[in-house]
This record gives C-alpha cells, structure tokens and sequence, in this order.
C-alpha cells in the first residue's frame, strides 16, 4: 500500500453500498474509476450501489461480463460500466469506443489489467478483496482525486 492509499473493511455490502454512495456525488465526466480484484470480491457490487446513487433510482444494472458494456444516462454525461474480463487484447479497447468514454464519461472499469498500458493515469483505483469476515478495498488515489475524496471512512 503507498503512502496515497486508504485500507477501508468493507464487512457488510451495505458497507459497500455506503462507499459507493460517498464517491458517487463527486463524479464528474472523464473520471475513471480501476476496479481491481477477484471474482466475488465486491467489484460489481460496489459498481451497482455507484449507478444507482448517482442515478438517485433503483435501476437494473446487470453485470456487463457477457455485454462487456452498460451504459446509463446521467444529468451530468453517461456512465460507463466495462467488464474487461474477456478481452484478450488491449487493442479491443479501441474497438469498444473506450478510449473516447475516459474524457466524455464517467467510467467504471472491472479487470483494468486487460487495458494495459492504456489505462488512464489519472485514474482512481480501487482494490477490492474477500475474506471470511466480508470484503476489503484499498483505494489509491492519484493527487488530482484527493481533495475531492476527502476522508472516506465508512
């Protein structure tokens, strides 16, 4: 963990929900939220609670690993929610209309490691983890995303 990083205990995925909920009024077009971590680790549970905080509704948001991408309108410009998983090349990113979403949407990016080297460097990572007492997430967060995150505890 760099000295950027908060260590956050996600124990309930109400915990998670909450998280959501505090990141997702300061979202604005052409932020891009990495969500690292393995399978059943909180990613898209964590990416449904973001939708429909920002939303202010109790949208359907469906896991887009088999459609790779859902898209929602917003007031403020649409939200990207990508599941990599089943890319094989970073290339395809492009095919995906990817590269434009970073600087006109707001993005949320599960598997960015099949973005290599193409990975926006501004962007907020977030680490998730599971455990037998619930989940956990690491957040590291470049300079530009401090003051707007401010103290996140849960």
């Amino acid at each position: 963990m760099s000295a950027d990083s908060t260590y956050l205990a996600l124990p309930q995925e109400s915990d998670t929900a909450a998280l959501a909920g505090r990141i997702a009024p300061i979202l604005r077009p052409g932020d891009v939220i990495l969500l690292e971590g393995p399978i059943g680790a909180g990613k898209s549970a964590f990416s449904r609670a973001l939708i429909r905080a920002r939303l202010g509704r109790q949208e359907e948001v469906p896991s887009p690993t088999f459609t790779l991408i859902q898209t929602y309108e917003d007031p403020a410009g649409d939200i990207w929610h990508c599941d990599l998983y089943r890319l094989t090349h970073a290339d395809e990113i492009f095919e995906l209309g990817l590269d434009d979403a970073f600087d006109t949407a707001i993005c949320l990016i599960e598997w960015p490691d099949r973005l290599g080297d193409d990975a926006p460097e501004n962007a907020l990572r977030l680490r998730f983890a599971a455990h037998d007492n619930g989940h956990s997430v690491i957040i590291d967060a470049p300079d530009a995303w401090g003051k707007r995150l401010g103290d996140l505890h849960v």
